[in-house]
């Protein structure tokens, strides 16, 4: 079934009662606490309230648990900026130029930059959802583990841009990360590997142990080796961004947004994925990519806005075939089953009510959270003015909690305070974390789409080149990375000088 304006209309019509305006509300708020909580992310806080919503319509249930699902992608900007406490993965580029940008006094127009970011992208992006839905849907189903193999090893070539000129010491750093993600079971034999006869190894190393220890734990460390006194000590000028910042992220935005939901269509292309590639495209088409990692305000709308239309997009595949993109979308996915309700060409056709309700209620909850974000700002900003001694036990005590209560066990705890005095010295040995993070994220789904290529192929990998998909993603990875190349040896070469005198 296509678009048609009197079925959204109708969706207005269910999605503006008073009960759903009312869940959907409550499902902002949710997600914007489970965004700011270290940790929980999305997924557990869908996972944790699914039960609690039985008692509740099939419609107001799924505005209420999408409504926590995007509000967590809004929420999970603001440790990231005030405290450089990613709680997502997807929020490690908004930590690397939000956190920069508080401690120059900037905490306030950083946050409200992601807010904005945020809302264009998600307001974009359901316009799209609207318009192209079942269409966007068959471009998702035809790819197969060989154009996903190819999206991550392209996505896994930015490590030349996120190593800066410490080209080396990026590699390292992406080696370090690479090992950490395959450490556990093997995704497709079940054999065990690296755990050196632990049990509670076979599990795998949780990749946000190691985000909040590199991220979170090492900066204190290093503030308490500064004795710094708070994270900012400058003014705060402003709370708001002027307009000048907003027009100059205004290419941003559209840019991200753009990436963010056309990857966001594809399973297994996840906010962690297209954030950090939203934010290198942004890096290389930016006037002045020497800000990046000094405090870009361009480079934080990027990756909000990638973050944003990435789950939005996810609804596409979700509603049109049933194919979760990510494992929040795997929870409402049973979340729909659970009420009878089966995903794919038919529920359009069988459930327009339903199915219109939700996607109107996403135009009202993007208002909503940018309403409910925009006057938190001023709360936000006073953080980073509390004194450290204060402040770092208090991170410290989060990043513990937020790290805990994804898996529940002890071990991660360790992990975590282990990536941390890595993440110490990396800092001061100047290795750049980026590229770890990137790798230990990629691993697994790397290593399982490279499995099952082989597999198909018989052992050849002429099947990365065979196909047109993954030949375009390989040859762009392959561009990528000798684009970068060429750029630190540039950067490397000596610069000639000569000597006025001889002319």
């Amino acid at each position: 079934m296509g678009f048609s304006f009197d079925y959204l209309f109708q969706g207005f019509g269910i999605a503006l009662t008073w009960q759903n305006l009312f869940w959907a509300a409550l499902g902002c708020f949710i997600g914007t606490l489970v965004g700011v909580l270290p940790g929980i992310g999305p997924v557990s806080g869908i996972a944790i309230l699914l039960p609690l919503t039985t008692v509740l319509p099939p419609t107001s249930a799924i505005i209420m648990m999408a409504s926590i699902y995007y509000g967590a992608m809004y929420g999970g900007s603001t440790t990231a900026i005030v405290v450089n406490i990613p709680g997502e993965a997807s929020s490690v580029p908004t930590a690397m130029e939000g956190y920069e940008l508080a401690k120059q006094g900037k905490a306030g127009p950083a946050l409200a930059i992601a807010a904005i970011a945020s809302f264009v992208a998600g307001t974009l992006s359901v316009i799209a959802l609207t318009f192209f839905a079942p269409t966007l849907a068959r471009f998702a189903v035809v790819f197969g583990p060989p154009e996903y193999f190819a999206l991550m090893f392209m996505g896994l070539s930015l490590v030349i841009s996120l190593s800066g000129r410490a080209l080396l010491k990026g590699i390292i750093s992406m080696a370090l990360g690479l090992t950490a993600g395959l450490i556990g079971q093997d995704p497709l034999t079940g054999a065990e590997r690296l755990t050196f006869g632990s049990v509670t190894l076979t599990v795998g190393v949780d990749f946000i142990a190691i985000i909040v220890g590199l991220f979170a734990v090492s900066e204190v460390m290093i503030n308490v080796e500064q004795r710094l006194t708070s994270i900012s000590k400058m003014e705060v000028k402003s709370w708001m961004p002027t307009w000048a910042d907003i027009l100059y992220c205004k290419g941003a935005m559209l840019r991200s947004s753009t990436v963010g939901f056309l990857l966001g269509l594809l399973p297994g292309c996840a906010p962690s994925v297209t954030s950090f590639v939203a934010y290198d495209l942004e890096k290389r088409a930016s006037k002045h990519p020497e800000r990046f990692s000094r405090g870009a305000m361009d480079g934080l709308a990027a990756t909000e806005a990638s973050n944003n239309a990435t789950s939005t997009a996810g609804f596409v595949p979700l509603f049109s075939f049933g194919l979760p993109t990510a494992p929040s979308m795997a929870v409402l996915l049973g979340g729909l089953m659970m009420y009878g309700l089966q995903p794919g060409p038919m529920l359009f056709i069988q459930n327009p009510d339903f199915v219109w309700a939700v996607i109107a209620s996403m135009y009202i909850g993007n208002v909503m959270l940018l309403v409910l974000n925009l006057p938190l700002i001023g709360v936000w900003v006073r953080i980073v003015r509390i004194p450290f001694y204060i402040l770092g036990p208090l991170i410290v005590f989060c990043a513990l909690v937020g790290t805990y209560s994804v898996r529940f066990q002890t071990f991660d705890i360790w992990i975590m305070l282990l990536f941390g005095v890595i993440g110490y010295f990396m800092r001061k040995l100047g290795y750049p974390i980026a590229p770890m993070v990137l790798a230990s994220v990629l691993a697994q789904m790397l290593e399982t789409s490279l499995g099952q290529s082989l597999l198909i192929s018989q052992g050849s990998v002429l099947i990365f080149f065979t196909r047109p998909i993954s030949a375009i993603f390989v040859a762009l990875a392959f561009l990528s990375i000798g684009r970068g190349v060429w750029a630190q040896v540039k950067a490397k070469a000596p610069e000639v000088v000569t000597d006025d005198a001889d002319y």
